[in-house]
């Protein structure tokens, strides 16, 4: 009878490649990290750090409401364009709003309410065309892409939008400011990737889109409201567009049809290096963050050492984004 038992370390393999998988990015940043400061000891100064940790708040931010739109099963492509047309909404907006001599703060508000709701509105759109449009997610946010980035150009009739410079000069510390040393679009980032975590890991919702990203069929013989989970999730993915362009706006006062130009790359790739799947199902908040800065700290390293021209960031990040899509691939094929 000993004989004709199954051997007792049949899921040894299997419990180690889920924890190199979950953990992976996080070795990943340690071992940047390490290679940063070996590189250049400039890399470990609290200066360098604040400053890569700064920028990569925006793209973050709006990686972490791709996140949700990932995991769902759906992609959005359109998340840069979005970033530039409402940064030129807002600059006009306040701008407008500067010449009805209203106080600063006022003017800062009510541009900030423009692009939450503006940005809100867009993640709607995509929804209702993904969801009871049923056209696939790629293909309405590839043309969404291209209108947002077409307004933004006629906005600026080809050119750019610059801020008003005594609007400008109150809303700077929006990005420049800090609290004991910390700027406010990296507390910011912290607190959207603390929210993200609890509505994607314990609540309710956080399940529905896990399962939506699972198995559509499955989901919705459960009794889920699957078009009403996306649609939420493309909603969710425009406030974190409306969000990071608050915090960026302050930093150069300009918008143009360039700006936000590559960020759709920057957020897919944070998401699918942290370890959500690109099919959707399993979706990991932390690791986008992980991802997120990664990302960031590449481009810093290759920017201390000069080893390649930074006008090959975009090609890494396309390659890193194959790579991390392989991987997944393989392990899958593994299981």
């Amino acid at each position: 009878m000993d004989e004709m038992r199954p051997a007792p370390t049949a899921r040894v393999p299997r419990k180690r490649r889920i924890g190199i998988k979950t953990y992976g990015p996080f070795i990943a940043l340690m071992v940047l990290m390490l290679l940063g400061t070996l590189v250049n000891p400039v890399f470990l100064t609290p200066g360098n750090l604040i400053n890569v940790l700064t920028r990569t708040a925006f793209t973050g931010i709006i990686a972490i409401g791709a996140t949700f739109i990932i995991t769902s099963g759906g992609i959005d492509l359109s998340v840069g364009a979005l970033a530039a047309f409402i940064s030129g909404v807002m600059i006009i907006v306040m701008n407008d709003l500067t010449g009805a001599a209203l106080p600063a703060v006022t003017v800062v508000l009510i541009g900030t309410l423009a692009v939450l709701v503006i940005g809100a509105g867009a993640g709607v759109v995509n929804g209702l065309l993904v969801t009871r449009g049923r056209i696939e997610p790629f293909i309405v946010t590839l043309g969404t892409m291209g209108i947002f980035r077409s307004l933004i150009t006629y906005l600026a009739n080809g050119g750019t939008l610059s801020l008003n410079s005594q609007i400008r000069a109150f809303y700077r510390p929006v990005y420049y400011g800090d609290i004991f040393g910390v700027t406010y679009p990296i507390l910011v980032f912290a607190l959207v990737a603390i929210l993200g975590a609890v509505v994607l890991y314990l609540t309710r919702y956080g399940r529905y889109v896990t399962a939506t990203g699972s198995n559509e069929d499955v989901a919705r013989y459960s009794a889920i409201k699957v078009d009403r989970v996306k649609l939420a999730a493309y909603a969710l993915q425009g406030l974190c567009v409306a969000l990071a362009v608050f915090l960026y706006v302050p930093r150069l006062g300009s918008a143009s049809a360039t700006t936000g130009l590559g960020w759709e790359l920057e957020a897919i790739a944070a998401v699918i290096i942290g370890g959500t799947l690109m099919k959707g199902g399993i979706g990991r908040i932390w690791g986008t963050v992980a991802g997120a800065i990664i990302l960031a700290l590449i481009d810093n390293i290759l920017n201390l050492t000069g080893a390649i021209s930074v006008y090959l960031n975009s090609a890494i990040q396309g390659c890193i984004i194959i790579i991390a899509v392989l991987v997944q691939r393989d392990a899958k094929a593994r299981r």
